[in-house]
């Protein structure tokens, strides 16, 4: 019974910490207003949350649930392609729609533990391992994520904290297609360019990541992704 109330009462303060951060002016929330807001004492909250880090830690956690359902509701297409660009472009709107919660979410925070950007990296490398199977991709599904999505965040947090200097409306696209072209092939045929047994290997691996084979034990499925891993190595 108590973890059942602990839980409610859990929830009920993110959720009172996220309006409160929504409407602040500096980002910011008091720990007593939240408990206020709650009805209970602020040892309570110190109890579930260690500290007021511990609650923004779990705001931007629930943030990301937020976010995570959104992705999942998506259409996902016969194109991975386009998909990346309704990606990048759905981010950039939850990012407009959610300021103050983005900015907790995706700022550089010392002592942050919030696993939102360990999470979305890997939401956004399952989108590109079909991409690296369509024969689009010039590089690693994981490389390409670790450049896309700090650009994403990076002009999205820009035109929160600063929306008067980062005020081209086209700003967002233009990075993106920057972006994409270091990471996309024009066409599946530019797959095989200079390093042919490299793109093949990234092709078969992200193919069978994603339908296996039946043809292979596990043990030989597992050491055949490890030498085509090596083989597309940087």
């Amino acid at each position: 019974m108590q973890k059942a109330e602990d839980g409610a009462v859990r929830a009920a303060l993110i959720e009172a910490a996220e309006r409160q951060l929504a409407a602040s002016p500096d980002g910011d929330i008091a720990t007593r207003a939240v408990c206020e807001q709650v009805g209970v004492t602020q040892p309570v909250l110190y109890r579930l949350f260690g500290d007021k880090r511990g609650l923004l830690d779990a705001v931007a956690d629930a943030g990301f649930e937020r976010y995570a359902r959104r992705k999942a509701d998506l259409e996902v297409s016969d194109d991975p392609v386009a998909d990346m660009y309704v990606g990048w472009d759905d981010h950039m709107a939850f990012a407009a729609e959610n300021p103050a919660l983005y900015q907790l979410m995706f700022a550089p925070r010392a002592g942050a533990a919030s696993s939102a950007h360990r999470r979305i990296l890997e939401l956004l490398e399952a989108t590109l391992v079909r991409t690296a199977a369509a024969g689009a991709l010039r590089t690693t599904p994981r490389l390409a994520a670790q450049l896309i999505l700090p650009a994403n965040i990076g002009v999205a947090l820009s035109r929160i904290a600063q929306p008067a200097l980062f005020d081209d409306p086209a700003l967002s696209h233009r990075a993106r297609d920057a972006v994409f072209a270091a990471v996309l092939t024009e066409n599946p045929a530019q797959i095989k360019g200079p390093d042919p047994v490299r793109a093949g290997a990234r092709q078969l691996r992200s193919s069978l990541s994603l339908a296996g084979t039946p043809n292979l034990e596990p043990s030989e499925a597992a050491l055949l992704d490890r030498w085509l891993e090596r083989i597309d190595a940087p």
